[in-house]
């Protein structure tokens, strides 16, 4: 059986042999996958155009809300203060992530935007879920970029 980790995971693998950042997310609902993407910012030509960013909106047009407040992310690398915002905004309710990212991150590195007085919203935060695949993913891609 696929795990939602392993969807995101192949998303990450198809946006890395498009060119784009291997980063993959899954958005579930009621146990079921109803959106997912890989990163798509130069498809796009949109900075915002991340895997997580992708998804919740094909989510929020499949359920008809902009809140997701009864579904949960899975994506294979900490989320960046963008995504993360996007998260609280969406009222996602559980964040599976893959690799943290010491550089990047917003959840638990960096600006740690879930800790802020500021944030009104904090989901229920999972890291490391298939971590060593994630991280080997983007060491790849980066290795063959240098």
């Amino acid at each position: 059986m696929t795990s939602f980790m392993d969807m995101a995971l192949e998303e990450a693998r198809a946006a890395g042999e498009a060119g784009e950042v291997p980063v993959g997310c899954v958005i579930v609902r009621d146990g079921a996958a109803i959106a997912r993407s890989g990163n798509r910012t130069l498809a796009e030509r949109d900075p915002t155009a991340h895997a997580e960013i992708v998804a919740i909106r094909a989510a929020a047009d499949l359920v008809g809300s902009e809140r997701l407040d009864d579904c949960d992310l899975y994506v294979t690398l900490e989320p960046c203060v963008m995504c993360a915002g996007a998260l609280a905004f969406a009222r996602i309710r559980r964040l599976y992530y893959g690799a943290a990212d010491p550089k990047g991150g917003a959840v638990e590195n960096g600006v740690r935007f879930y800790a802020s007085a500021s944030c009104h919203h904090r989901p229920e935060i999972y890291g490391g879920l298939a971590e060593a695949e994630a991280s080997a993913l983007l060491k790849q891609f980066f290795r063959e970029r240098r």
